[in-house]
């Protein structure tokens, strides 16, 4: 079947392989490669990834972010333990449940924000709510960096987290599904947002950055990564042709096209945000610190911008989201914000 020759930015799952994981991916396919893992693909992507970090961290490979971070939570916590994480945090609301189910029952504990973001206070708030043995022990922090609504944490502000985490005897998580547009955004080495700044578990996403799939997992404290490999093959993670996902990223990181894509779709983002500010009937619901942008607009003009073809979710806020990928064309964002123009003003009819 053919794909649609139309860009659209309602996700950047949309897009395709970008040429370097592709080559890389077709690199891995010239003949036979040892299988679940025990291969030189595998090896050198792994060491590609310490070198980026400036660390000898364990990595692994998954297929997906949920399985990604569900997996890295459940290392993290006992049944009886619980994960700190904001109201907005992709493992409450869009993963059906998994942190818990491979954790065996470790239970969310949810923290109110208003823009996605976990605060020092708000963490302390909810670890120090409750020590009684009828209530699940608190033991891991996880942050979304870029946030649910396309917002960086600062250097500054992980440093702040892990601080009350070593305080409170807390794990820090990161999910970094979008990591790369993170490191892009605040123009900062990956070792200065992650481990020098206290986060003991990255997962670094590949899928959402120009890979057709694959997220790494990256363990800075090597002591809690002890039978991880089991606990991947035991979740159906462990691929048997593990080069296959573990190639693109050679191909990403060997000569820093994971850094390029993010900074391209950045821009697009930037683009986009430029041109709609402050027209009438527009807002921009948050701050365009990555790759999205969150636009508030009255539902005629939702639905005009639908039936000038565009596609887009409404799930944060009620505002449009727009997302944009390593392939974006400014042309077509362009042309976004020309249809956002048109329709903007637009009011709701009378009752």
């Amino acid at each position: 079947m053919k794909t649609t020759d139309v860009q659209q930015f309602a996700s950047d799952n949309y897009a395709g392989i970008c040429p370097e994981a592709w080559a890389a991916m077709e690199a891995a396919n010239r003949g036979h490669a040892p299988a679940y893992g025990d291969d030189s693909w595998t090896q050198a992507a792994a060491d590609a990834f310490r070198t980026l970090f400036e660390t000898d961290c364990e990595v692994f490979f998954a297929f997906n972010g949920t399985a990604a971070n569900s997996l890295a939570l459940a290392a993290l916590c006992q049944s009886y333990h619980s994960v700190i994480c904001s109201a907005a945090a992709h493992v409450e609301t869009d993963e059906c449940g998994a942190p818990e189910f491979f954790s065996n029952g470790s239970k969310l504990l949810v923290a109110q924000s208003q823009d996605g973001k976990l605060t020092p206070e708000a963490v302390r708030a909810v670890a120090t709510s409750r020590s009684d043995i009828h209530f699940p022990k608190p033991r891991v922090v996880t942050i979304t960096q870029p946030t649910e609504t396309g917002q960086v944490y600062t250097v500054e502000e992980v440093r702040a987290l892990s601080g009350v985490c070593r305080e409170l005897g807390l794990k820090l998580h990161m999910d970094g599904a979008r990591f790369a547009h993170a490191c892009a955004t605040l123009g900062c080495d990956p070792a200065e947002i992650t481990w020098r700044a206290g986060v003991d578990v990255l997962c670094f996403g590949g899928t959402k950055n120009g890979m057709a799939v694959g997220e790494a997992v990256l363990f800075f404290d090597r002591t809690l990564a002890q039978d991880f490999d089991y606990r991947c093959k035991q979740a159906g993670q462990l691929a048997s042709k593990m080069r296959f996902l573990a190639a693109p990223w050679v191909g990403m990181l060997e000569n820093g096209a994971w850094l390029r894509n993010a900074a391209h779709a950045n821009g697009c983002a930037q683009r986009l945000a430029e041109q709609i500010q402050g027209l009438s009937g527009i807002e921009l619901m948050f701050p365009v610190e990555a790759n999205g942008v969150f636009v508030r607009a009255p539902e005629p003009a939702l639905e005009a911008l639908r039936a000038r073809g565009w596609r887009f979710y409404t799930f944060i806020g009620g505002g449009a989201r727009f997302m944009f990928a390593w392939d974006a064309d400014p042309a077509r964002v362009d042309q976004l914000a020309d249809d956002i123009r048109a329709v903007s003003g637009t009011t709701a009819m009378a009752a």
